[in-house]
């Protein structure tokens, strides 16, 4: 919740924009400075996407062909189906392991190859390393963050969501798998050093997030260029354009550290800000996306998610069906099986109630407030605690690397022990449009996460009242004693 703050000082540039204040400088883009981005995009990735499609042709099933008796159907999701139920299915391309077996063998995707895993001097291994680490030290305000903010509060943007509108991606039905696909990238990413680096499973999981990233931009344009009102490039911009790309990276970085932890009450020391921002600067030059001027450092980070929140978030009728299907795909589900009503109370304590009645949630009871002050009171508590002595510091954050990935990818009520390759499994089509949905999965009627919030926010309110009763009798005795010698 974005608490007022009395002594802020407050100049002809200081601007709110969805509950958020900050000062507008020179530093911060302008529209006219946004409109390009919105039109340039990953040139390369697509080059090699179109090599490798040449070296390995797509299979039926990942791009239908309508005149064909081999024409693939997709579910109302815009999931593929095959056409025939009892025909042995073949395994998803890597395209990533395509292009590693096959860099020797071409020039382009020698040239992709060399400039992917060649490390820009910038970068400091320990300083990504450090970076990673802050993750798991706020590891469950960061993915409450990641959840209700970036991603539910993200919807708000109504350019970015026409993409994922035509993917399908996020009707109730794969929205929860969507989600747990996205973690999966981020945990891989930030599990060890090794990983990130060159040949490892987050540097490969990001290319083949970039690769990924190129077919739906295909597709979509493809389909554009037979009905040019199937998608507006003149008003949304070129599908997952260079300013979607950094609005997806200050997401997963500067919104944390400026909106969603300070909303729960955790503050990052500078020292890791820095390193966070460093760590996603390289993951966001894996992924094709434009750093110089927007990403070098701390403050570019942060004028550029201020931007983008004020320039980019413009709730629209297609953000409040998707902001709603992510409720009601999560509500009742595995692991936190939380009521829909907390669920929405998460998400309004970390956007504000301006952005999510623009959103059309609901407004939950106080109720529900009370138990979102519980979780940031536990939050707060542990983190704190454990952060100040570094051996429980270390402990904690090993412990959390396996926890987590072992609920979003091992569990049964996760990926089920299957890793996503990024596959170009919710293929773009005309009648591929999300709709607003309910979700069919069964529902618990009992969550932990609330009884646990529940009993926090008593014990806080008891300690909070014992303070108070302390600092009383305290306070009377003082004033007695002075009373008396007064006199």
């Amino acid at each position: 919740m974005a608490w007022p703050n009395p002594f802020r000082t407050r100049t002809a540039n200081t601007t709110t924009c969805w509950g958020y204040t900050f000062e507008l400088s020179d530093k911060h883009l302008t529209p006219e400075e946004c409109k390009p981005l919105r039109h340039s995009y990953d040139y390369l990735g697509e080059e090699v996407l179109d090599r490798l499609n040449e070296i390995s042709p797509p299979q039926r099933k990942e791009l239908p062909r309508h005149n064909s008796k081999f024409t693939a159907k997709l579910d109302k999701d815009g999931a593929v189906q095959n056409t025939e139920p009892d025909a042995p299915k073949d395994p998803p391309r890597d395209l990533y392991a395509t292009l590693r077996d096959h860099v020797e063998d071409d020039d382009l995707l020698k040239r992709f190859w060399d400039e992917v895993t060649t490390v820009p001097p910038w970068v400091d291994w320990d300083q990504i390393q450090r970076g990673q680490d802050v993750f798991y030290r706020y590891g469950g305000a960061c993915l409450t963050g990641l959840a209700y903010q970036s991603l539910l509060g993200g919807m708000g943007a109504a350019r970015v969501v026409e993409t994922l509108a035509r993917t399908g991606g996020f009707s109730t039905k794969v929205a929860r798998s969507r989600m747990f696909e996205t973690t999966q990238h981020i945990l891989q990413c930030t599990k060890s050093l090794e990983s990130i680096q060159p040949g490892g499973d987050g540097f490969a999981s990001t290319i083949r997030v970039r690769l990924l990233h190129a077919a739906v931009r295909q597709r979509i344009l493809k389909l554009r260029s037979t009905k040019p009102d199937y998608y507006d490039v003149d008003a949304w911009g070129i599908p997952i354009n260079d300013l979607d790309s950094l609005g997806t990276i200050a997401s997963f970085s500067g919104t944390l550290i400026w909106l969603s932890l300070p909303r729960q009450g955790i503050y990052l020391r500078q020292q890791e800000i820095v390193d966070y921002v460093a760590l996603w600067r390289y993951i966001a030059y894996l992924i094709g996306c434009p750093t110089e001027r927007y990403l070098e450092t701390p403050e570019q980070a942060k004028c550029m998610t201020e931007s983008l929140l004020f320039h980019e978030i413009h709730p629209s009728p297609t953000s409040r069906i998707m902001a709603n299907n992510i409720i009601k795909s999560l509500e009742g589900q595995p692991p936190g099986y939380a009521s829909a009503d907390f669920l929405v109370a998460s998400a309004r304590w970390l956007n504000g109630n301006e952005l999510c009645d623009e959103l059309g949630l609901p407004r939950p009871s106080a109720y529900y407030w009370a138990l979102m002050a519980g979780q940031c009171m536990f939050f707060c508590f542990f983190c704190y605690t454990y952060r100040s002595v570094p051996s429980w510091d270390r402990k904690k954050i090993e412990m959390l690397k396996a926890v987590f990935y072992n609920i979003i990818v091992h569990s049964k009520y996760g990926l089920q022990g299957t890793e996503t390759k990024f596959d170009f499994k919710y293929v773009p089509e005309y009648s591929t449009i999300t709709e607003m949905g309910e979700c069919e999965e069964e529902k618990a009627t009992y969550s932990h996460v609330e009884n646990r919030n529940r009993k926090t926010f008593l014990i806080g309110l008891a300690i909070v009242g014992v303070g108070a009763w302390v600092a009383y009798r305290v306070g009377s005795g003082v004033v007695s004693g002075v009373v008396r010698l007064m006199w």
